[in-house]
């Protein structure tokens, strides 16, 4: 089964934090999907903590080693409407919305996605 990773596994992945880390670098070549809605979750994280050069720098390496979905209307209204059903982030709907769409695992560590009643998609917990 394919890969994919929310904004939460990408920035534990970035920072190092174990066991996510671990976990993304085996997958890293098999270059996992992700959702450009998570990518810009990340670039503003990285933008706001380390400035604008390290989330542009940061935004290329990614481009260079994930396959990015960029969600077409079918994809955001999948995300609309589990937004509507669950009381999880938006973010967090693309994610899982991308995964179930790729027929993927999303890898996380997101509480509200890992505790989504009914989830359209598998997902693997990468917290400690």
């Amino acid at each position: 089964m394919s890969a994919c990773l929310d904004s939460w596994a990408i920035l534990a992945w970035l920072d190092g934090e174990e066991p996510a880390f671990s976990r993304v670098e085996k997958l890293i070549d098999e270059r996992p999907v992700a959702s450009w809605m998570n990518l810009v979750e990340v670039y503003y994280r990285v933008e706001r903590d380390h400035g604008r050069l390290a989330a542009d720098d940061t935004l290329a390496q990614l481009r260079g080693v994930l396959s990015l979905d960029l969600p077409g209307t079918a994809r955001m209204v999948e995300a609309a409407r589990l937004k509507a059903r669950a009381a999880i982030a938006l973010g967090d709907c693309f994610a899982v919305a991308t995964a179930a769409a790729h027929g993927a695992i999303l890898l996380t560590g997101d509480p509200e996605i890992l505790e989504l009643t009914g989830s359209p998609c598998a997902t693997e917990d990468l917290r400690p």
